[in-house]
């Protein structure tokens, strides 16, 4: 019998031992992530989930409501709103003068809080201040009425692409006058005056004819002159200079 060569029996012991390493390999268990990561490895990237129902894109910046007339005096109230919440809110005019001064220092505060507590017109009256709250919550629901159409409007203009023009409205500050408060409102579309209002003017007595034969006038010469560089209407000076001070206000807001 031939015997077989040395170096043919260390190849034939090396190939048998390959042969195991393969077959023991292909039948080790593929490792699953959580054992994977249990051993020091890094688990695979899950893919991140948003939640359901995501907020709503909603305005944000400043507006300011209607004066709401009150039997001691007007009252009006501008809201800081952020991501569609009211964020602060405050009031810009209040009764004053006498014991009024005192209700006011009172209510205001708490009224502005319960505002922002509320994110609503919802809140309650504050003792010894009824007429001061009812004329705040009416002020109140009118700026927010103004920052809903507010965010509407962006709304619509974003989903027609830059080039849609927005029209919007502008309340400016009250100017205090001889013979009372003045409120220029104006309506904007791009950055053109279409309209102009006087929302507070002077009233009782000669001051009613006066602002009558006035304030439209004032009116069409805002809307000419596209800016607060207007003439005085005969007659009325105090009502002409608060006029041009409110509109300016609303323009520097509409950013004109």
């Amino acid at each position: 019998m031939r015997k077989s060569h040395p170096i043919r029996r260390v190849v034939l012991a090396g190939a048998a031992t390959v042969s195991g390493i393969v077959l023991l390999l292909s039948l080790k268990p593929a490792t699953d992530p959580a054992s994977a990561q249990a051993a020091g490895g890094a688990a695979p990237p899950v893919a991140a989930q948003s939640p359901q129902g995501g907020a709503q894109a909603a305005g944000s910046g400043t507006v300011t409501g209607d004066a709401a007339r009150t039997q001691y005096g007007a009252v009006q109230v501008r809201l800081t709103v952020s991501n569609g919440r009211i964020t602060q809110a405050e009031a810009v005019q209040a009764p004053k003068g006498g014991q009024s001064d005192q209700i006011t220092a009172n209510a205001v505060p708490k009224l502005n809080q319960a505002a922002v507590a509320a994110q609503s017109a919802d809140i309650d009256a504050v003792s010894g201040a009824t007429y001061t709250s009812a004329g705040y919550k009416e002020s109140l629901q009118s700026a927010i009425d103004k920052a809903k159409a507010s965010a509407g409007s962006s709304q619509n203009s974003d989903s027609q692409g830059s080039g849609a023009t927005q029209t919007r409205t502008v309340t400016g500050s009250v100017a205090q006058t001889q013979y009372g408060p003045v409120q220029v409102r104006i309506t904007v579309n791009g950055d053109k005056i279409t309209k102009a209002e006087a929302v507070q003017t002077p009233s009782g007595g000669q001051s009613t004819n006066i602002t009558a034969n006035a304030v439209p006038k004032l009116n069409q010469a805002a809307v000419a002159a596209q800016s607060a560089d207007i003439d005085a209407v005969s007659g009325a000076t105090y009502t002409s200079a608060g006029y041009k001070e409110s509109l300016q206000s609303a323009l520097d807001q509409a950013g004109g």
